[in-house]
Formats: structure tokens, sequence, C-alpha cells
């Protein structure tokens, strides 16, 4: 049982930041529990990984998130490190995006990092030391045509976690956001934009490295919001 090492629980395993969020804080030393919806890629990585473990979650889902934690807190220990990577959101214009949409987005992006933070924070308040680390986008700061529903549940996000810093920060508790403002390089978006060169994306390893030292960072200062943008990025 990998109980004697600290806990990292990765919310929101897919083959892009999700899995680098995993092997970062793998080799960083953690015991790694992976939760998805699905345990298609989960599970696959869990195997790969020492002290790893896979859990269905759905984080839109009160019962789900409680079930997967207590599970965590049954098979792992308590959790040290949370990376919040769930992020998902449909794409379109007033016209094109439903309310089931809208509130779909706000429950994975919002919701969810509400009812996870909620699992974690007496244990780390206990501990006084714990790290929720959130991976964002630029849409929280501004919306465009085609972000209709999705910008306003990452604008939430983002207060939720300005909040959660706040209210935390003081129990030694480092709650910190990684804007990410640019394409992340995974298959399918390398499909999407087969023109665009390597510098136009984003690695996930990149994005996992600045997760890690987030969590590492001197409690003298630490960092709220920091950016991760491929240098050609127009900003």
């Amino acid at each position: 049982m990998p109980g004697k090492k600290k806990v990292c629980v990765v919310v929101g395993v897919g083959p892009g930041n999700g899995a680098a969020l995993a092997h970062r804080f793998a080799k960083d030393g953690y015991a790694v529990a992976l939760l998805a919806r699905s345990s298609a890629t989960s599970s696959k990585l869990a195997s790969e990984l020492p002290d790893a473990r896979a859990f269905a979650c759905d984080v839109s889902d009160a019962g789900s998130v409680a079930r997967a934690f207590a599970s965590i807190r049954d098979e792992m220990g308590e959790v040290d490190v949370v990376a919040y990577n769930a992020g998902s959101g449909v794409f379109g214009t007033l016209d094109d995006v439903t309310g089931a949409d809208f509130e779909a987005s706000w429950r994975v992006n919002s919701l969810g990092l509400l009812l996870v933070a909620k699992e974690v924070a007496p244990a780390m308040k206990a501990a006084k030391s714990g790290a929720i680390i959130v991976t964002g986008a630029t849409a929280s700061r501004r919306g465009v045509a085609r972000t209709t529903a999705f910008a306003p549940a990452k604008a939430a996000q983002r207060s939720l976690c300005e909040s959660l810093a706040r209210q935390l920060g003081p129990h030694g508790i480092h709650v910190g956001l990684i804007i990410v403002d640019g394409v992340v390089d995974m298959p399918r978006t390398r499909e999407w934009m087969k023109d665009k060169p390597d510098e136009f994306f984003i690695q996930p390893s990149g994005v996992a490295e600045l997760a890690s030292f987030l969590v590492r960072q001197d409690r003298s200062a630490w960092t709220f919001e920091a950016e991760a943008r491929p240098f050609g990025e127009s900003w």
C-alpha cells in the first residue's frame, strides 16, 4: 500500500495535461490517484507509474466525487496535493450552445472544483499544509464569440480559486491557478492544426513542470496565478 508516500490526486486524466501531471508528480515521489470519468486512459497510465491507482469519478456529480475520495482515503491515505485538470466545455456561439451545454461546462469547471476542495480541505487544514493547483484558461479573463458556454465557467472557476486561496492560505494550503494561454499539444489538436509549427503548441510537460514548481514554492512567496504561454503566442 502506497500510504507512506504523500498523495497527489490528478483530477481529469486524459492524454494531454492530465497524463503529464501524473507523470510529473510520480517523478516528484507522490503516490498518484488518477481520476477520470472513463478508465480507458487512467487505468493504462496507472499501470505505468509506481504507486498509482485509477478511480472513476464524474466531478459534476457530488455523489461520485464523495465516493472517489472516500476510496482514495481508504486505499492511499489523506490527500496532500490536488492537480485539478478537469475543464471540458462546448465551444460555440449563442445560437450553437444550449442551456444544458452551459450548465455542463459550469459543473465540470467550477462545481467540480468546489466539491473536490471540500473533500480535501479538512485534512489539509489539520496538517497545516497542502496544495490545490488548478488548470485554468485565458477564457476566464475574456469571452469571445465561440466561448459562450466555456468562458463563464472558467471565469467562475478563477473566482472560486481566488476565494479558496484567500480562505485556505492562512491554514498553510497553497491554491494556485495556471492560466493556459494557447493550444495544448495533443494528437487531436495536431490533427486539427496540421499547418502549425511545433512552437505554436503548449507542451503538457511544461504545464506539469509549472504545477510542480507551484507546489514546491516557499510559502513566503506563493504565486496565485501563473501563465503558461508558448513564446510565439500573440498576447
